[in-house]
């Protein structure tokens, strides 16, 4: 049972606020349609079939970046996946809001602008100060109820997150309510068999984190990406330098004791690359053992294929998988071998697995997998780091106080 409330206990008829997380990528001004809408849409689906009135929150961007814009194109999209229509309002809580909020008849659906356009969202404050700013007391009366759906800006400490649990009965959304259960898994649940972790992508602060937290859970880490070669040059290899890029040598400074500590002490348990993969001279892929690099001359942009053979026995045997991050640029087809390889032994298996960081979930449905072979695909980057190093999600901590104020009358 979740220590939060979440749709299934929503009453019905309800004036419902919900947060979502549609921060999506935008190119030359068209936002991209992605996999937050089409989960977000079903938590949109189930309440407007429902026949509660329902306004949408959501932000894009952040101000001053190219990828600050409206959401007026978020609603359109999002009413195609949700298959209801999604009106919009140029507005967060001014009067053309409230207009907007007041004429909601049992099943429509309304997306507010976004919320970063007014002053009283960003900044990172405690909930009580966000309950008490204009935008929480001027929209939460409009209200019976608040949703959070948004897991994946569980960790930021916003308006629309910490500020309305305080001012109205709260319950977690459909992404809210799964993310949180599956990826607090590695650290709720007790597994009979082997526990691996997949470690890649570009931030190797962040996993390496994430690798001390779970150290009495994890029993074999799988290391590739930059975090692979930044633990290979701490093994004696001369690689996990910047050569054509600024990704190494910074998180090697700060994080070279910590690499080198874990890597003394669970020099069993970590698997590093045998081999790299780079761009050859005629543009193809070209693979190198690392045992035969003399200095690192150009970038490394995967794990090579006998990584992936040396990888893929390790998860077989796993009784659960967790993934954090890409073993290589996946997005070129030639350097997706890594990524793609590990994906589909996971896939192959009965394991428990759970796939996230960033960007790297797209890779299962870029590559032909199907997301029903993972128990969870994530759509959550920092939250899932958080939740796998053990570490409060503001967002859901608000959930829980909302659920355990209104038992206690």
């Amino acid at each position: 049972m979740s220590a939060f409330r979440t749709l299934d206990d929503l009453p019905p008829d309800q004036r419902v606020l919900v947060r979502l997380d549609l921060n999506s990528p935008v190119e030359d001004g068209v936002v991209r349609d992605n996999r937050r809408f089409s989960r977000h849409a079903e938590t949109v689906a189930e309440l407007a079939e429902a026949g509660h009135r329902v306004a949408l929150m959501a932000h894009q961007g952040r101000p001053g970046r190219d990828t600050f814009v409206s959401l007026a194109q978020h609603a359109d999209v999002l009413a195609e996946h949700a298959g209801v229509d999604v009106d919009f309002v140029a507005d967060t809580f001014g009067d053309d809001a409230l207009e907007a909020v007041r004429d909601l008849d049992a099943g429509d659906v309304l997306l507010l602008e976004n919320t970063r356009m007014t002053d009283d969202e960003l900044p990172e404050r405690e909930p009580e100060e966000h309950a008490a700013s204009d935008f929480v007391e001027t929209l939460a009366p409009e209200f019976d109820a608040y949703v959070n759906d948004a897991y994946s800006a569980a960790h930021r400490k916003h308006a629309s997150l910490v500020g309305f649990p305080l001012r109205l009965p709260s319950y977690a959304g459909r992404v809210m309510q799964t993310e949180y259960e599956a990826n607090t898994a590695i650290a709720d649940r007790e597994f009979d068999g082997n526990v691996t972790m997949v470690v890649g992508g570009a931030k190797a602060t962040d996993v390496i984190g994430v690798m001390e937290a779970l150290d009495e859970t994890v029993d074999r880490f799988l290391l590739g990406g930059v975090a692979g070669e930044l633990f290979l040059r701490a093994a004696g290899y001369p690689v996990g330098e910047d050569v054509e890029t600024d990704l190494f040598d910074d998180q090697w400074d700060a994080n070279e004791e910590t690499i080198r500590a874990v890597l003394e002490e669970r020099r069993d348990r970590v698997l590093l690359p045998s081999d790299l993969a780079f761009e050859g001279d005629e543009g193809d892929r070209a693979e190198v053992a690392v045992d035969d690099i003399e200095t690192k001359e150009r970038a490394f942009l995967d794990i090579g294929s006998d990584t992936v053979a040396d990888y893929e026995p390790v998860i077989r045997d796993s009784e659960a998988v967790f993934v954090k991050g890409a073993l290589g640029v996946f997005e070129d087809e030639r350097f997706s071998v890594g990524t793609v390889g590990v994906l589909e032994a996971i896939a192959d298996t009965d394991c428990f697995s759970v796939v996230g960081g960033g960007d790297t979930s797209r890779a299962i449905t870029m590559y032909g997998m199907s997301e029903g072979d993972f128990s969870h695909v994530s759509i959550a980057g920092g939250a899932y780091i958080r939740a796998l190093t053990g570490e409060p999600l503001p967002a859901v901590e608000l959930l829980v106080r909302s659920a355990e104020a209104d038992s206690s009358g």
